[in-house]
């Protein structure tokens, strides 16, 4: 079973799992001296300590070498675990190449549908990922390689199987509608401003309320004033 798939492996998309890396590069990985020492006879559990161990993701690099992260991802293609433990794979926050590594699987064989539930959460991860291509190691954020994965035909130099549009998936699939997270946070904004409106103007109300309490008080003993003194005024004085 050196380079074969395992018996019994369901098509993905027609074809057998391993297709899905091109051929040239699915033959480089496998005459390469990781593949041969590192990759024979993992398994699911296994393969998990190889993952943990990864220090960058991406395709080829230098002279078409392929990186650990691509030779890891075919190994996975071969032995095809359950849908259950790549889940599991995704869900571990403390190892973020191994989340790349079943983000990158999902989106190859999973199911559209499955695929936006899975890893649009992940567009919240902000950590930063190392990648090694053919022109030397640059940076990217979790989030942009997630976003990479729903939006771009090829990542990590794979071909990526179509994949369905978010809306034609709400329409026929039920898919729940993306939340934003800038659009609740502009909407808790929005809230809190017309609760600070209200108050604004409750308490405006009710400081005009009391001035004009206020004046009419001081305009009746104004009147009072008055009238005293006219009363004063119209008696008659005694002068000494």
């Amino acid at each position: 079973m050196a380079n074969t798939t395992v018996r019994g492996a369901v098509q993905i998309h027609g074809a057998n799992p391993q297709f899905l890396v091109e051929k040239i590069i699915r033959t480089r990985i496998w005459e390469s001296n990781y593949w041969k020492e590192h990759c024979f006879a993992l398994t699911a559990e296994s393969l998990i300590d190889k993952a943990i161990e990864l220090k960058y993701i991406g395709g080829v690099y230098g002279n078409q070498r392929p990186t650990e992260f691509i030779s890891l991802l075919l190994k996975l293609l071969q032995i095809q675990p359950e849908k259950e433990i790549l889940v599991e794979y995704l869900l571990v926050d403390e190892f973020k190449y191994l989340r790349a590594l079943a983000a990158m699987y999902i989106r190859m064989t999973f199911r559209p549908v499955e695929v936006f539930e899975l890893l649009e959460p992940l567009l919240k991860d902000y950590r930063k990922l190392r990648v090694r291509s053919m022109a030397g190691y640059t940076l990217i954020y979790m989030d942009e390689f997630v976003d990479q994965l729903l939006t771009e035909e090829r990542v990590c130099d794979i071909i990526l199987p179509r994949l369905t549009k978010r809306e034609v998936l709400e329409e026929t699939e039920g898919l729940a509608p993306r939340s934003s997270a800038l659009l609740k946070a502009m909407e808790e904004s929005g809230s809190e401003d017309e609760g600070q409106a209200r108050e604004r103007k409750r308490r405006s109300s009710s400081r005009s309320s009391r001035s004009r309490s206020s004046s009419r008080v001081s305009g009746d003993g104004s009147v009072t004033f008055k009238r005293q003194l006219s009363n004063g005024f119209s008696g008659k004085v005694s002068i000494p």
